[in-house]
């Protein structure tokens, strides 16, 4: 705090006997230090009171400083929450009852891995919902329909999905803000209340999968014995348990969130060593685009890769999983190594998510892709016999899901396969399940200002994601179950221009960003990213819309079309003005910032 300046006005005439000139004379006294060259003419009792003055000063000084500094320490003090777990249980915000210090290391050195394990924590949770049974089933299918053949766009999306979270993670470091929250500054409030629906859709959806695969894996586990709706119930009771893993401390919850990481890797690496793909063609699949002989089925398998890695409430989650650290952000030079540090985290988060893909493809691609129902009906028949009936006795191609992947591997390589399997399965529901859970609380916060308790929004979001899951599980069979999932895809697919529109937007701004702001390299192909993925799930939407052969479905969609349309282009067109084609503004030409990003302090607790 730099020194209280006080001004001491003494008002002195004494007469002078050499010019008997009366001179008047201001001293002025700064820092509690008085100027030498204004003391050369008092007398002796000028200096006298001036003393007594100066110490008068002093004192009161002292006292100002004094206050200061315990109204500084209180204000602290109710500005940040407490870090014991009885208090941090009151206190709505998940995730940030308490902050991961950072060490400090006065070596002037580029990397350092005590600093790397400090950031590490917010890129392995991000990089849960690249492991969701969504993703699972995604990866089964392209393996048995096209081989390794799509390894390659498996590969390119998550290399998209690493830059994408790479501009996420940076508006939250740089603004201390996520994205619902600047979202919540900048838009008006009508387009903002539509843009939390539309993710709140996308939550509910990504929820509604999660809640399927853990359903799933039950019932697997249990040999048929826990019903599918017995499943979901299951789900609804263990999620409230594991939600209150982050009042026993952050780095503890996120330490959890690894251990089912480690366990979905140990699963389905089993399934990948016992298989033993051919490593040739899985390095060709995966560094050669292109995919020789492939088909329509291929093409949509190709198109439903994309939109299952990329989720658009995912961008939401990171950006505000980076506030958990504790960053100066006046220090540039913080900002930037905090910046560095995440996505080197986020990198080797999404490596590892990346080869779990890998594995569970590769199984499918060795041991499944080509055959037919006939032969894995055969085979089913000739071990356990219990589950022949889900493969009809025809010649046609096998097609699996997340159920029949199971079963299927039991069939062929035993017992122990399934159960491994239905693990990784209930580890990557149970995972993904609770990331959800926190990116709901960090939108419904941002988006609306409003502070819920955990227990309050778990209970609504569940509540709307279980209903129909548990309708369908408890009077239809499981192909009912699974096959709400191609639904799910298509439902996410539609809401991820509301994630990637905003995110290049505010990163672009450099009234928000600062320096940190999108150069033309990376707005340029931030724009082709965005295009590319938005044009390729709506090719999704348009195949999984045709293929519904009802004229009222058509009608219905077409309306509900251009409304979507209307409304991505609104956003678009706010986009594009951030980018510096300002002669799109054409309400506010000629004003540094349009009215529609209204520059504003920050209203969150950053």
């Amino acid at each position: 705090m730099p020194p209280t300046t006080l001004t001491v006005l003494l008002l002195e005439s004494p007469p002078r006997t050499d010019s008997q000139v009366t001179r008047s004379r201001v001293i002025l006294l700064t820092d509690r230090n008085p100027h030498p060259e204004n003391l050369f003419c008092l007398p002796p009792s000028i200096h006298t009171a001036l003393d007594q003055t100066h110490r008068e000063v002093n004192m009161v000084q002292e006292e100002m400083e004094k206050t200061e500094t315990a109204q500084a320490q209180t204000q602290a003090q109710t500005q940040q929450p407490t870090t014991s777990p009885q208090n941090s249980a009151d206190v709505s915000g998940t995730y940030f009852n308490q902050q991961v210090p950072i060490p400090q290391d006065d070596r002037q050195i580029w990397f350092s891995f005590r600093k790397l394990w400090a950031f590490t924590g917010p890129g392995f949770l991000m990089s849960i919902a690249y492991l969701d049974p969504g993703n699972i089933e995604s990866d089964l299918q392209s393996g048995a329909k096209a081989g390794f053949k799509l390894l390659w766009v498996l590969l390119g999306a998550t290399v998209i999905g690493l830059l994408l979270q790479r501009l996420a993670a940076r508006l939250g470091v740089v603004t201390g803000m996520h994205l619902a929250e600047v979202c919540h500054q900048q838009y008006p409030t009508v387009p903002r209340i539509f843009l939390w629906l539309m993710v709140e859709l996308a939550i509910i959806g990504s929820d509604m999968q999660e809640v399927i695969g853990c359903a799933i894996a039950f019932n697997l586990l249990s040999s048929g014995r826990i019903p599918l709706w017995g499943g979901v119930l299951i789900t609804i009771v263990d999620t409230f348990v594991f939600l209150f893993l982050d009042n026993y401390g952050l780095r503890k919850l996120e330490t959890f969130f690894g251990v089912l990481i480690t366990i979905m890797a140990i699963t389905f690496g089993y399934e990948y060593v016992m298989v033993r793909p051919d490593q040739g063609e899985l390095l060709s699949g995966m560094f050669v685009p292109y995919c020789q002989g492939c088909g329509t089925s291929q093409m949509e398998q190709a198109v439903g890769i994309v939109g299952a890695v990329i989720m658009p409430h995912n961008i939401y989650l990171h950006s505000a999983l980076v506030k958990s650290r504790q960053i100066d952000r006046s220090d540039h030079k913080e900002v930037k190594e905090a910046n560095k540090y995440f996505f080197i985290e986020s990198t080797i988060a999404l490596f590892v998510s990346f080869l779990i893909n890998v594995f569970v493809v590769a199984v499918f691609a060795e041991a499944f892709y080509g055959r037919t129902n006939m032969e894995v009906h055969d085979m089913c028949n000739a071990t356990d016999g219990l589950h022949v009936d889900l493969f009809p006795f025809n010649n046609e191609t096998l097609h699996v899901d997340i159920y029949k992947g199971g079963v299927v591997l039991g069939c062929f390589f035993g017992p122990a396969a399934l159960y491994i399997w239905a693990v990784g399965i209930l580890a990557a529901g149970q995972s993904s399940t609770m990331t959800g859970t926190y990116s709901g609380q960090f939108v419904m916060e941002g988006f609306l200002n409003l502070r819920w308790s955990r227990f309050s929004r778990v209970l609504l979001t569940r509540s709307i994601a279980i209903t129909p899951t548990l309708l369908v599980a408890y009077f239809q069979d499981v192909n009912h179950l699974t096959g709400m999932n191609d639904f799910l895809n298509v439902l996410q697919s539609m809401q991820l221009p509301f994630a990637l529109i905003p995110i290049l937007t505010f990163t672009s701004l450099p009234s928000l960003m600062s320096e940190f702001a999108n150069g033309l390299f990376w707005k340029i192909w931030g724009t082709v990213i965005v295009v590319l993925v938005c044009c390729i799930n709506m090719y999704f939407v348009v195949v999984y819309v045709a293929a519904l052969n009802n004229i009222w479905l058509y009608v219905l969609s077409a309306f509900l079309c251009l409304a979507y349309l209307g409304f991505v282009g609104y956003l678009a067109w706010i986009c594009l003005i951030a980018l510096g084609m300002s002669c799109l503004d054409l309400i506010s030409r000629g004003q540094n910032d349009t009215l529609m990003l209204i520059e504003q302090q920050p209203e969150f607790d950053t």
